[in-house]
């Protein structure tokens, strides 16, 4: 049996959709793997599938409903395959067998399991298990290589040995532990530079409170810090993330610590800095507060309003300069103009290890989903990316890091 690490998948929501095929017997014990190493489980199954393993055992080990029709005949209720697809982390259909492959290629919908197939947002792993002949054929092998070539789609390819039919040959579903690993492997990179590591991450904005109704704030949403934290979690590392207010929400696996002013967001990076070892200053901080904030709602009158205002603690020098030995600090700078010239100046005086520098423009800064970013080492080193979804820049800024500082 593989030795796999405990819990690596805590928190993780995995969606198991299983086929027809005789290697459904083999679910229930990967449900109780996945179960074993934290995951939160629930499971679809097309209708043929409930042949071979029956819905109160994989009920059971999953403690969830095993969903099969779109209607839910006892509940009245119709299954939604946009929430699920929604829902999952990740997403795992074992075994595949090749109707639902050849489904899932050509964008066939017509059960629950590749509707939400459909509908995932997520990584897709599928363990095909066939006869050897079908596994052969090509049609199959053309269908595996279209699937295959979809971004965050994996083949947890089958093992060689004796078929139902009789005969010998490559067709037989990965095991439980294997397909568990791949899942671990991928959420847990056993050789990941980062697996261990303790992080903070600062992102959104902060609200300086006028009165209770009013603040001083930016537009910053948070994204490129969330994106930040969602790639290191995957590559190991323990994640604290301080969120400023904002729409968006983390991933529940990340330990998120919302905050609302500056002060607030001070306090929470102090709090955790002693035990991190990377700290990702991300977070769009107001620099200036009211000198005083009303109780109640300021009323409007017909006289000019002059609001006074007073400089917020610098938190990205203030932990830049006390942090213990051997803590790295990245710092981020959002410029209107000049990017490059005032993001080299905040990297020297700050005495970070690193700065990531980009300008507001129609594709990059606050409320964007793309980016282009240019990063700087405090040793020189320089690598500017081209524009691309804030999820793929976080990749990006991660690998880059880690070769600077971590080969």
């Amino acid at each position: 049996m593989l030795q796999l690490q405990k819990p690596a998948l805590k928190g993780r929501n995995i969606l198991l959709g299983i086929s027809g095929g005789i290697a459904a017997y083999k679910t229930p014990h990967l449900v109780r793997l996945l179960k074993a190493q934290g995951a939160n489980v629930r499971v679809i199954t097309t209708e043929m599938a409930l042949r071979f393993v029956t819905a109160e055992t994989l009920s059971v080990v999953s403690e969830n409903p095993v969903l099969s029709p779109f209607f839910d005949p006892e509940a009245k209720t119709w299954n939604n395959h946009v929430e699920l697809g929604l829902w999952a982390d990740a997403f795992i259909i074992a075994p595949c067998g090749a109707n639902t492959l050849a489904k899932l290629v050509n964008g066939q919908c017509d059960n629950l399991l590749t509707t939400a197939y459909f509908s995932a947002r997520c990584p897709v792993w599928i363990a095909p298990a066939m006869d050897l002949d079908m596994y052969t054929h090509a049609s199959v092998q053309a269908n595996l290589l279209a699937f295959a070539e979809q971004d965050h789609q994996s083949i947890i390819e089958p093992n060689e040995g004796p078929l139902a039919s009789g005969l010998i040959g490559k067709g037989r579903m990965a095991e439980p532990e294997e397909i568990t690993q791949a899942l671990v492997d991928h959420f847990c990179p056993p050789n990941s530079a980062w697996a261990g590591k303790t992080v903070m991450i600062t992102a959104g904005p902060t609200h300086e409170a006028i009165d209770p109704v009013r603040f001083i704030g930016n537009r910053s949403s948070g994204r490129m810090g969330i994106e930040l934290a969602k790639v290191l979690a995957q590559q190991g590392a323990s994640v604290h993330l301080v969120l400023g207010p904002t729409h968006l929400e983390a991933p529940h696996w990340i330990q998120t610590h919302r905050v609302e002013s500056a002060a607030d967001m001070h306090a929470a990076c102090l709090k955790y800095q002693s035990e991190c070892d990377w700290i990702f200053m991300a977070a769009a901080v107001a620099d200036y507060r009211p000198s005083q904030t009303a109780n109640q709602k300021i009323k409007k009158s017909e006289k000019d309003w002059t609001l006074e205002l007073i400089p917020n603690a610098d938190i990205l020098s203030n932990l830049s300069s006390n942090r213990p030995a051997g803590q790295r600090v990245v710092g981020f700078a959002l410029e209107t103009q000049e990017a490059e010239s005032y993001g080299k100046s905040k990297l020297q005086t700050k005495g970070l290890d690193a700065i990531v520098i980009n300008e507001t423009g129609p594709h990059s800064g606050f409320g964007t989903e793309t980016n282009q970013v240019l990063i700087l080492g405090a040793e020189g080193q320089r690598y500017e990316t081209k524009t691309e979804e804030k999820s793929r820049i976080a990749q990006t800024i991660i690998d880059t890091l880690e070769e600077w500082f971590t080969a």
